[in-house]
């Protein structure tokens, strides 16, 4: 979990607490989740937290929220914003693996040594949590009396090699530009280096474009900002030094580039709040998606920010109260919320959820919260509920024993899962943990398989050909999607694995899920027997003699019954028939699955359900 650096020294004066130690601060903070980790060697002091809260990634979010425990802030605060001065023009050139932009100005803040520490920490920790890495979004924060803001003219070239300095430039003042430019185009001096460089030369020759050069390798054109004397951002990569921030610095421009619009305006949100707290004044930057260029369908091509909106959750009375398990009054639970940061304000509802008659449905007490825009993580009733709690005091909270007494134990599953493991090291396996998420391409396509659509008829599908549940939003192409069998992932740790001494036998007792719209929850969910043999002279005999004898020790009765799959070798593949039912199969992998993997001894494998062995 994040861990962030926290000068006690700044906490008191931006908590007023002056006179607070750092072991009250310690236990202060604990209460609000944070856990101390110890000190640095520069005697700044180490909390770790959860990563839900990503405002706290500074000292400046930090005492926010002890303000609040303190009682020395109270309900909604959001930073009044002057108008847009500023413009950034998106052009069609932009890359589209990188298309979106946002950015603010804050002026007058306060930077001393410590501030500036403290913004580059706040900076490279939301790259590292929200940011992914700097993949889906990444900041640029700049000296504002460096920049020259004036637009390029719509006929100005835009292939990404112009000289900015002779380019055709029009009326509109205080402009900047984000356009694609080639690899080998412009030249700027980056941070940390005194040579002009390009783009490309970026990549190669400076440490920390070697870092991120991966971000943006390949692409035919890299993402550029530019004002009216060049080029003075690469991102994702580095800024240029021409805008460097340092103590002296008092105007900020702040530029953030990604893949998910809403994503890098939280960035955002969060670095204002931060730089607010210094005593700077935010000031509004207007976005313009130029034609051609690609927008977020959601919010339009002409966009003002940061985006400071306040955003809107409710949760009942009873429903707090049955959480927590204490009961509040409803201008106590107000008092709690405002003393979270939130606003609220309560009314009585009839409940129509269980009728549709109002005049019988029961009244229930409803807050209508109000949430400040750099809570990213109230997304659930749950989520105000647990700010009611902490405000509240969970040490303060009375444990009591519940109405029902039950037993705990081991799930019958569990059970089940721990006993076949068993019997798998027993017959010469390796016990594997792999993940559940994979990508379409090792799940199907270096499998031989070719997946079903959804809604069609299974009844003869290969096993692990189901159509897939896809996450929404991957954090990475290698992880797009829950796997559909277990096979690929244990082939994979073949794979990852040739350099070591064979024979390799693995195997695997775990979860599979794919898209079943029959369901209520549209996954259709399962759990696997998976086993490979890679070894000189695996063969099919091989696989099921050991599949064989798991199911002895079941008293399970098994037949193999002849089949085809396009992941094994015809006429040495059979249907895994457990009580009379096919739950599986089991045979020779096909030797492209292997030549693809650059594997040099056969692999025997087999794979069925968990629950046939009950």
């Amino acid at each position: 979990m994040p861990v962030v650096d926290i000068d006690t020294d700044e906490l008191r004066g931006l908590t007023g607490k002056e006179n607070k130690s750092d072991e009250e601060f310690t236990e202060d903070l604990f209460a609000l989740g944070l856990e101390y980790e110890g000190d640095t060697d520069d005697g700044l002091l180490q909390f770790e937290f959860g990563p839900d809260r990503l405002d706290r990634l500074s000292v400046e979010g930090v005492a926010r929220s002890l303000r609040y425990q303190y009682g020395a802030d109270r309900g909604v605060y959001v930073p009044n914003t002057n108008d847009a001065d500023w413009t950034i023009e998106v052009d069609s050139s932009v890359p589209d693996e990188r298309p979106y932009v946002t950015g603010a100005v804050v002026r007058g803040v306060d930077l001393d040594e410590s501030g500036l520490d403290s913004l580059i920490q706040l900076q490279e920790k939301l790259h590292a949590t929200m940011g992914r890495g700097r993949a889906k979004g990444a900041i640029g924060v700049h000296d504002l009396t460096m920049l020259k803001g004036q637009g390029l003219d719509e006929e100005s070239e835009t292939s990404g090699t112009i000289n900015a300095a002779s380019a055709d430039l029009s009326a509109t003042e205080k402009t900047i530009t984000y356009r694609g430019v080639d690899p080998q185009g412009d030249r700027f001096v980056p941070l940390d280096s005194n040579a002009e460089m390009t783009p490309g030369d970026v990549l190669k020759e400076h440490p920390t474009g070697e870092t991120y050069a991966d971000l943006v390798r390949g692409l035919e054109r890299y993402p550029a900002i530019y004002d009216e004397l060049g080029l003075f951002s690469f991102p994702p990569v580095i800024n240029g030094k021409r805008t460097e921030v340092d103590t002296g610095s008092r105007d900020l421009f702040i530029e953030l580039t990604g893949t998910d619009q809403w994503t890098i305006d939280k960035m955002c949100v969060i670095l204002c709040y931060a730089l607010s707290a210094r005593g700077g004044t935010v000031e509004e930057v207007q976005v313009d998606y130029t034609e051609g260029a690609t927008y977020p369908d959601e919010y339009g091509p002409e966009l003002l920010r940061p985006d400071l909106e306040v955003d809107e959750k409710s949760v009942t009375h009873g429903r707090i109260e049955t959480m927590l398990g204490v009961e509040l009054e409803r201008d106590e639970v107000v008092d709690l919320f405002e003393r979270s940061g939130l606003d609220a304000a309560y009314s009585l509802r009839r409940d129509e959820a269980e009728t549709d008659s109002a005049e019988v449905g029961e009244e229930k007490t409803v807050y209508d919260v109000e949430v400040p825009p750099y809570r990213v993580d109230v997304l659930h009733p749950l989520d105000l509920i647990d700010d009611v709690g902490r405000a509240y005091g969970f040490n303060e909270l009375e444990p009591t024993y519940p109405d029902i007494g039950t037993i705990g134990g081991r799930h019958e599953r569990s059970r089940l899962e721990r006993a076949v493991r068993t019997s798998l090291i027993g017959l010469g396996f390796e016990d594997m943990l792999n993940f559940h998420m994979t990508s379409g391409g090792e799940n199907y396509d270096r499998m031989r398989l070719d997946e079903r659509e959804a809604g069609a008829d299974l009844s003869d599908a290969p096993l692990g050909a189901e159509p897939r549940a896809e996450i929404t939003s991957p954090y990475s192409e290698d992880y797009t999607q829950l796997r559909t069998w277990a096979l690929p992932s244990l082939v994979q740790v073949l794979e990852n694995n040739t350099h070591r001494s064979y024979p390799q036998d693995l195997a695997e007792v775990g979860f599979v899920a794919h898209r079943d719209d029959d369901v209520n929850t549209r996954v259709a969910e399962d759990y696997r027997v998976a086993g490979v043999l890679a070894r000189t002279d695996a063969t099919y005999e091989d696989a099921k003699a050991r599949l064989q004898a798991v199911c002895d020790d079941f008293d399970a009765e098994l037949e193999t019954p002849a089949t085809e799959h396009p992941s094994f070798l015809d006429g040495r593949v059979a249907e895994v028939a457990i009580g009379g039912d096919s739950v599986g199969v089991v045979g020779e992998l096909h030797p492209e699955v292997l030549v693809d993997r650059d594997m040099e001894v056969p692999v025997a494998a087999f794979e069925f359900s968990l629950s046939a062995l009950e």
